[in-house]
């Protein structure tokens, strides 16, 4: 029973990859779309020069209200999404159904939480960053980044199919505590608010670039339907705050629980000393950017560092590195 539920579970995650393959390509026309679009506004913006309706204002000059005819500026239309951008986010919500559904069968099978080694992480990660980035879309409409989410997912569920996958086994006694599920669950999290801010961080040094050049950047003229580079840079500050949170109290967390598994908070194991490291590299972000002015392109350079140590103590520190925490199954 427990091998069959496995199967199933895989079967479920391959059937994911395959809508996010679909969610990708939907995105990545969205993105020519955006292009189309932004093409025909310069046309149109060109058309329209000289043809500004006037308007009447008024104003007050020493206690005299003056009224004046002035250039109407044109106002800027708020953009409609495409097909594309809507079969890319109804993928990204059926993807996510049958995500979970992989994730529920795992644990199921195991008769535990799904992310006891590295392939459960990975499978019960992926379907957390997804949620994430539906969730966000109530707060901003920052459905453009659908193409780097479903992207990061598709490089990552193949990573764990291919190179991390294990037949489901009991836990090791180190993790058969309550804060398996809360120390890793809240990390996971973190995880997925970084990974957003990452695509943040991109789009902000892509919107820079474009907007050092005046625009005049043909390969992403599809960066005007974006908003603008400031405001990019701010959205990707909050999200990596939220992401800060859950990380100092992972960080927190896992000391209360070496304790508990081991009789000390800290021991300077690579696991630990990589997860400080991440803490370190993120509290300097938040730190330069409120009290230094480190804002702009800077900023977003220091986010990418952070989420690149990320990524190296997801897939080097857990698979090459020995230690307590190698719990990587392989």
């Amino acid at each position: 029973m427990t091998t069959t539920l496995a199967e199933y579970s895989l079967v479920l995650t391959y059937s994911a990859m395959a809508i996010y393959v679909i969610a990708f390509i939907a995105f990545a026309l969205d993105v020519a779309h955006r292009a189309g679009e932004a093409d025909a506004a310069a046309s149109g913006a060109a058309a329209q020069q000289g043809q500004q309706t006037a308007e009447t204002v008024a104003t007050v000059r020493g206690g005299t209200v003056v009224l004046e005819r002035v250039q109407a500026q044109p106002k800027r239309a708020e953009r409609r999404s495409s097909k594309f951008e809507r079969v890319g986010m109804a993928m990204m919500i059926l993807g996510l159904i049958v995500h979970v559904g992989a994730v529920v069968l795992r644990g199921v099978a195991a008769d535990r939480v799904p992310w006891g080694n590295m392939f459960e992480f990975s499978l019960t990660g992926t379907a957390l960053m997804v949620a994430i980035f539906l969730l966000v879309q109530l707060w901003q409409n920052l459905r453009f980044l659908g193409v780097f989410m479903s992207g990061l997912m598709l490089i990552l569920l193949g990573v764990a199919t291919v190179n991390y996958y294990v037949p489901v086994v009991p836990l090791v006694p180190a993790l058969q505590s309550y804060w398996l599920v809360i120390h890793v669950f809240v990390a996971i999290a973190g995880t997925g608010f970084f990974a957003f801010g990452a695509g943040l961080a991109i789009s902000q040094l892509l919107q820079t670039f474009r907007e050092a050049r005046g625009g005049d950047v043909r390969q992403l003229r599809f960066m005007t339907t974006l908003p603008d580079a400031d405001r990019l840079e701010v959205l990707s500050y909050r999200v990596i705050l939220v992401g800060f949170v859950l990380w100092t109290f992972t960080l927190i967390a896992g000391a209360i629980w070496a304790e508990k598994a081991w009789g000390r908070y800290w021991g300077w194991d690579t696991k630990e000393v990589w997860t400080f490291i991440i803490w370190v590299i993120y509290a300097g972000y938040i730190h330069a950017r409120a009290t230094r002015g480190w804002r702009g392109a800077r900023s977003s350079w220091l986010a990418l560092i952070g989420f690149g140590a990320v990524m190296f103590n997801f897939a080097v520190v857990n698979v090459f590195f020995k230690g307590l925490h190698s719990y990587s199954g392989l």
